[in-house]
């Protein structure tokens, strides 16, 4: 088993945040999850410690960051689509740098953020707050993995499916090659193994994930 480490997630409850959740114990990890007075009840049961607090305000939740190795920034709008601009400004925006300050002033080691893949021809509201959190977390000196995947598959997050033939089509066209794999589909169960690898290896300095290097489920393949 991996050396055991101290993780503060926020958005434990959330279609990612769970089953990450449920794995890091399963391998032996201290989780606490920032909750909501009253969802306590979202998170997997036995499997992290609830830390009450507003994930838009961290001076709610701050003083209890300070004992974790790593912090993961799992918050923002679910369903993501164009019509919701200006909630990943109030919220993913918010939630993200300041989850950022919190985490730098308490000398957080390794800071995960979760971002989405780009460039992109279309979501633009929602990839340049994601841009921006990217760069204020490069800006902040910590060691930090940023994982950029597109759309992820999973219970409820189907519908994609339909689109996996034009994937292949165009993976295999030199003009779109690339796109189509920068904007590939992942799996959530890709996406969890993913992010304990990244848990578990801490990196140095920045690292950016792609959708490709999501696929393969580890930060050291």
């Amino acid at each position: 088993m991996p050396e055991s480490r101290s993780v503060f997630i926020t958005g434990g409850t959330g279609y990612i945040g769970t089953p990450l959740i449920q794995k890091l114990s399963e391998r032996g990890h201290q989780v606490r999850a920032l909750v909501r007075s009253g969802s306590e009840s979202k998170l997997p049961a036995n499997c992290a410690e609830p830390v009450f607090g507003n994930v838009l305000d961290p001076f709610t939740y701050a003083d209890r960051v300070p004992s974790a190795h790593t912090f993961v920034q799992l918050v923002g709008v679910s369903h993501p689509s164009p019509a919701k601009a200006a909630q990943f400004r109030t919220i993913d925006r918010v939630a993200a740098l300041g989850a950022i300050d919190a985490a730098h002033n308490a000398g957080i080691q390794h800071f995960i953020y979760l971002s989405v893949a780009h460039p992109a021809p279309m979501m633009k509201s929602y990839i340049a707050v994601r841009a921006e959190c990217e760069a204020a977390l490069q800006k902040s000196g910590m060691n930090a993995t940023i994982v950029r995947p597109w759309y992820v598959l999973g219970p409820g997050h189907r519908w994609p499916y339909v689109l996996l033939p034009m994937y292949w089509i165009c993976e295999r066209i030199r003009s779109t090659r690339d796109g189509a794999r920068r904007l590939g589909l992942v799996t959530l169960d890709q996406m969890v193994r993913l992010l304990v690898s990244a848990i578990e290896n801490p990196s140095v300095g920045a690292r950016f994930i792609e959708v490709p290097k999501i696929r393969t489920g580890s930060v050291l393949s």
